[in-house]
């Protein structure tokens, strides 16, 4: 039996690709093993967004081949598509595939192993306009199913070069998506979690010259909750999944601020499975800066939209995403936007430090000193710290429910671990629990700083 490793970098998209390809080797008879061991085949799905990624990406394939010479190499994802003009001359690879061309990747190791001369499967993923389908029927190493609903991207932002490795907006068909949930509910999966790369546009590309018609005559119109679930797509798609049987959760990734209209999210608090945490990316808090990012959003604006979330949900998770040392950004700017931070009070704050990516409009504008960056960072991650532990104290004494991941172990006492809906880290102490067993009970106190306790109704 031939054997296939897979190593993934990059975002949760990847990460569920690389499942998919994973059960397509299985399925031609290939045996995975893990990717620093020996083995027949290689697939490093490799990721762009920074020049770092790209490094590494770069480093991940010269490992394969350093660990086989004469395994088969394949290089997969988003480092191919920004780097199609160069990676031909890697001696390490032997077969290039892009980022519409995963699906297929069994037939490309076919044909290779025919006439051993380097192949390059890529298309033009910038004329792309069909979605990649895939399906899934298991998930390795997780208690929660992350499904890919959607492709690519039509925002630009400045500093990304997502938009040219990915490709424009692409939405799997919710038939498929309904099918495949159903599927992983009966393997025993109880939290679903969308993803894509840019979710918020899920379902735009399926709009026709009538469903435009229909949804600007409502809203001319005082519309009902069923005319406004007609309207957005990616609320009908967490409607169906919510209404699987098996599905106790429904957990969204990354939404972009603009999506968070009113209607959307009354409709969103009236699904009882959903989980009400909310990953805005904010990346500034400065308008100035938001502006040169070609965010298409003010500070007030977001904030604006948090309100509304703080309206429909009683206690729900705010996380974002910070830029610091975008360039351009003085230490005026800095200030208003961490004073922004603090004042929406965000559970969590994912901190980055600007990082040049080449081919982006960002990369030549001018750059803040490095150092300024590193201060910037560590000035936001003390309010970060803070935030967290006002939010996790603010647990204690409500009801809540975690999904039973692991087991830990502390003082010699075993727990299982989980989160809850908001994305909180639980434990409760392991009474015959096994994974994916869901717990109600009452949060009564932390049992580490980073995970709280609690006690089973």
């Amino acid at each position: 039996m031939k054997t296939v490793a897979f190593h993934t970098l990059g975002c949760k998209v990847n990460t569920y690709e690389t499942e998919a390809m994973q059960q397509l080797m299985e399925s031609a008879g290939y045996k995975c093993v893990e990717f620093t061991k020996r083995a027949d085949v290689y697939i490093i799905n490799t990721c762009s967004v920074t020049n770092i990624a790209d490094r590494k990406s770069r480093q991940m394939l010269h490992r394969a081949r350093k660990m086989n010479e004469d395994a088969i190499v394949v290089a997969a994802g988003c480092y191919v598509e920004s780097a199609k003009d160069k990676i031909d001359e890697d001696l390490s690879i032997d077969i290039i595939v892009g980022n519409n061309n995963k699906n297929d990747i069994v037939n490309i190791i076919n044909e290779y192993l025919q006439d051993k001369i380097k192949n390059k499967f890529i298309i033009d993923i910038n004329k792309e306009t069909e979605y990649e389908e895939f399906n899934i029927s298991k998930i390795n190493d997780h208690t929660r199913a992350f499904i890919k609903v959607q492709d690519g991207c039509n925002q630009f932002c400045s500093y990304c070069i997502i938009p040219f490795t990915r490709g424009r907006v692409r939405s799997r068909k919710m038939e498929n998506i309904i099918d495949e949930v159903k599927n992983l509910s009966a393997s025993g999966y109880k939290e679903i979690v969308l993803t894509g790369i840019h979710l918020s546009s899920y379902g735009v590309d399926f709009l026709d010259e009538s469903y435009n018609k229909r949804m600007e005559k409502l809203t001319q119109t005082e519309e009902s909750d069923e005319e406004f679930v007609t309207k957005n797509e990616l609320l009908c798609l967490i409607e169906n999944i919510a209404n699987i049987e098996g599905i106790e959760r429904v957990r969204i990734g990354s939404l972009e601020p603009r999506i968070i209209q009113e209607n959307f999210i009354r409709s969103l608090s009236k699904i009882d499975k959903f989980c009400p945490h909310f990953h805005l990316s904010l990346q500034s808090g400065c308008d100035k800066t938001l502006k040169s990012m070609n965010r298409k959003y003010t500070a007030d604006e977001f904030y604006e939209g948090v309100k509304l979330i703080r309206k429909y949900f009683a206690s729900p998770a705010v996380t974002t995403d910070i830029i610091v040392g975008f360039p351009g950004e003085t230490k005026k700017d800095f200030e208003e936007s961490r004073a922004f931070v603090e004042k929406v009070k965000f559970y969590e704050t994912h901190i980055f430090p600007y990082s040049i990516r080449e081919g982006t409009k960002a990369a030549n504008m001018p750059q803040v000193d490095g150092n300024e960056k590193v201060q910037r960072a560590n000035i936001l991650n003390e309010i970060n710290l803070k935030n967290q532990k006002e939010f996790r104290t603010s647990r204690i004494g409500k009801e809540d429910e975690l999904l039973c991941e692991e087991i830990f172990i502390k003082d010699g006492i075993e727990y299982f671990t989980g989160y809850t809906k908001e994305y909180v880290k639980v434990a409760v102490l392991n009474s015959d629990l096994k994974t994916n067993d869901v717990v109600s009970g009452r949060i009564v106190d932390f049992l580490t700083d980073d995970i709280l306790l609690l006690e089973k109704s």
